[in-house]
């Protein structure tokens, strides 16, 4: 009896639960529905308006500024590429299949497709204040500190953000998907349709603010190369994140987080 007295256990004293000390994942909201289907929906478009947009480049890889610019006219720059067409002068003794027909339409269908979903979400945004609460930095976000070491350094060393670094975007993320928003889209929407001749004439002052159409199409295709450059670094920093994780939060709308319980 002595001995099984002494084997037992303080009544204060507890074993420590596995399940106590176990971290718990947390499934928190994180995007609204309405951000969700207008991202996949721009994601398609854009990757439709990229695959058409090289298909018409390659057909005339030769770009001018001014209001007009032909195979006789000095490019302001030409593309190393071969041509579609047999007009075109590239240096190149052979041309690629042409596939401009099929391209510029598809281009013009995923082109409006893509505007009338930015336009949905920029007014929901402005509606329930998406902009102000998730986009907008505040004073603190834009000190030296939120800038260069959240923003740049952890990025740069590969480090992964915390779950509370995370759950929101940063200084850098808000300043740039602000750009992208305010104006690059517009932009991109805007020398994109200077090149119609039936919106030259409707409003030729918008033609001439962009100093011509050929002009246009230039502005329209360094803008494109800023968003891919802008998608490729999204990309990246989604897959930094936490690919899985992120992906299946603009899918479901929620993400889940560890938090260990004390």
């Amino acid at each position: 009896m002595a001995i099984l007295r002494s084997a037992q256990l303080p009544a204060e004293t507890s074993i420590p639960s596995a399940v106590s000390t176990a971290p718990v994942t947390k499934v928190a909201p994180r995007h609204s529905a309405l951000v969700r289907v207008t991202h996949w929906i721009t994601t398609i478009c854009f990757l439709a308006l990229l695959l058409t947009g090289i298909e018409i480049v390659i057909s005339h890889p030769r770009f001018y500024w001014g209001e007009t610019g032909t195979v006789l006219t000095a490019p302001l720059f030409q593309l190393p590429i071969p041509s579609s067409r047999t007009t075109v002068p590239t240096g190149y003794g052979y041309v690629l299949p042409d596939q401009n027909g099929w391209s510029r339409a598809l281009h013009f269908e995923a082109a409006w497709i893509a505007v009338l979903t930015g336009l949905l979400y920029v007014v929901s945004g402005l509606l329930t204040g998406h902009f102000r609460k998730n986009l907008l930095p505040s004073n603190a976000d834009l000190s030296w500190r939120a800038l260069l070491l959240t923003s740049f350094t952890k990025p740069l060393r590969f480090e992964r953000p915390s779950e509370a670094e995370a759950s929101s975007y940063n200084v850098l993320q808000r300043l740039t998907y602000l750009f992208v928003i305010v104006i690059l889209f517009p932009l991109v929407i805007w020398s994109g349709l200077a090149m119609s001749l039936a919106f030259a004439s409707a409003f030729p002052w918008s033609v001439t603010l962009l100093g011509g159409r050929q002009s246009a199409r230039t502005i329209h295709f360094f803008v494109s190369l800023a968003l891919v450059l802008f998608l490729f670094v999204h990309v990246a920093m989604v897959c930094l994140a936490g690919f899985w994780n992120r992906t299946g939060a603009m899918i479901t709308g929620r993400t889940a987080t560890r938090k260990e319980d004390a």
